[in-house]
């Protein structure tokens, strides 16, 4: 990669007013206020951020407390109890925030990717292709329907799967494509969108990280023929788990409907096989209760994301996560970031996060290997109904694709991420903190060999 103009003099005339007036009384010790603030905090310099928290994360306020309260005293815990229920009216106003028809509530994110598999008749003998980049959660929707999922690499700036890749594994049993919207942000939906019109394929967005992300003036999720999306703990609107399902097909989400309520549909008979996935009345409650603040703290989140891209990219050796043409807003379930040792003295991303840390700004990796690395390989490459169904030649060759260098050296190396769900609704001055500790690494890179 090519070194980036970087000079301290340049960099801190861009900080903001808050950071300038800090150093310049002296309290700020990142850029030369203190005799040790040239100095690595992890070898005894002054850190840029002390005695600081983020923001606190699940999110609570008086409105989700009250809406927790009302669905204890109501006696009503489960969906089924009344149509007026929280999860029916979470479903009703998701959708409308999401510029979609339906809505189905189940209990996690992989119950709502394995319940669009089912729904869409994906199963023994199909394949559908995604990311080795993801949690676990997206090939388990697609194992549970016993369909093989087909991993392809991904782009090394943006952390997604990558187009051209999932066009060369296309095989005649090809049947969906479920791009991961990591992160939060939009996958290559352009080129996603084009495959799968040229091959026929379903396209299942897994935007479990990517609430009111947008994409060329749609939600993520709204765009293929189905999306998926997790509120466990962690996410943007959360519920401890819990997942939804979004698309404007009737049928589909009927068959949505019915598959994840163990087969049964609204009219209460048997039609055909499925799990019992119900997303229960707390849950709705607490989602519900955050709904009417998420698009504040959405907008909070962007504010910020956009800031600290804005400074981040002048740091040699640091790339804010590349964003595809089309992209408007994103979801910042996490904040990332590509490391490139070469601009470090090929200092391992190990040590480089220790020295952040100490300057008490806490980074880290995210995945620590692609699913293509784990043992789930080997396991389906022995069972029984996976030879049936596939033969031993398909699943050999399987095997020996199953190759994501691209994948490796991300996981293994580069990302480094800013969990953003909670510290994205900070201050700019916390942005600031982010923004002076990379550019103090930076600048101090040499000492780096000394840790």
């Amino acid at each position: 990669m090519k070194a980036k103009n970087f000079t301290r003099r340049k960099f801190v005339g861009t900080v903001s007013a808050s950071t300038l007036g800090a150093v310049a009384i002296g309290s700020f010790p990142a850029f030369g206020a203190t005799k040790t603030s040239n100095k690595l905090a992890i070898l005894g310099g002054n850190p840029v951020r002390q005695n600081k928290s983020w923001p606190d994360w699940p999110y609570v306020d008086k409105n989700v407390m009250d809406s927790i309260e009302k669905t204890t005293q109501s006696g009503i815990w489960c969906r089924i109890q009344a149509k007026d229920g929280t999860v029916p009216t979470f479903e009703k106003e998701y959708a409308r925030m999401m510029g979609v028809t339906r809505c189905v509530a189940v209990g996690s994110g992989t119950q709502a990717l394995h319940t669009a598999v089912e729904a869409l008749g994906l199963g023994p003998g199909d394949e559908v292709i995604t990311s080795p980049y993801t949690d676990p959660g997206t090939i388990a929707a697609i194992l549970s329907a016993r369909a093989l999922p087909v991993l392809a690499d991904i782009d090394r700036y943006s952390f997604q799967v990558d187009p051209d890749d999932v066009e060369r594994k296309i095989t005649k049993n090809t049947k969906a494509i479920m791009p991961v919207h990591m992160m939060g942000q939009p996958a290559d939906l352009d080129r996603f969108l084009q495959i799968a019109r040229k091959y026929n394929l379903f396209l299942i967005e897994d935007a479990c990280q990517a609430h009111f992300a947008k994409f060329r003036g749609k939600m993520l999720g709204s765009v293929g023929d189905i999306g998926c999306f997790s509120h466990q703990s962690s996410k943007v609107i959360s519920c401890g788990e819990g997942g939804s399902i979004i698309s404007n097909n009737a049928e589909l989400m009927e068959q949505c409907y019915t598959v994840q309520n163990h087969g049964t549909s609204k009219f209460g008979r048997t039609e055909t096989i499925g799990p019992k996935y119900r997303m229960n009345e707390f849950e709705g409650a607490i989602l519900l209760g955050q709904l009417p603040t998420a698009m504040e703290r959405h907008a909070l989140r962007n504010k910020n994301a956009k800031y600290l891209t804005s400074k981040i990219k002048d740091i040699p050796g640091i790339t804010p996560q590349k964003l595809y043409d089309g992209t408007e807003e994103g979801s910042f379930y996490l904040y990332t970031m590509n490391y490139n040792k070469e601009e470090y003295n090929g200092i391992p991303r190990e040590k480089y996060l220790k020295a952040l840390a100490a300057e008490g700004v806490g980074l880290s990796p995210y995945i620590k290997n692609g699913l293509h690395r784990e043992p789930w390989v080997d396991n389906i490459m022995g069972r029984k109904e996976y030879q049936q169904m596939y033969g031993k030649s398909r699943l050999e060759e399987f095997k020996q694709d199953m190759d994501c260098p691209v994948c490796d050296l991300v996981c293994d190396e580069e990302m480094i991420m800013l969990w953003a769900s909670g510290p994205l609704l900070g201050t700019t001055a916390d942005m600031d903190d982010v923004i002076n500790a990379l550019a103090k690494v930076y600048e101090n890179r040499d000492q780096l060999k000394s840790i």
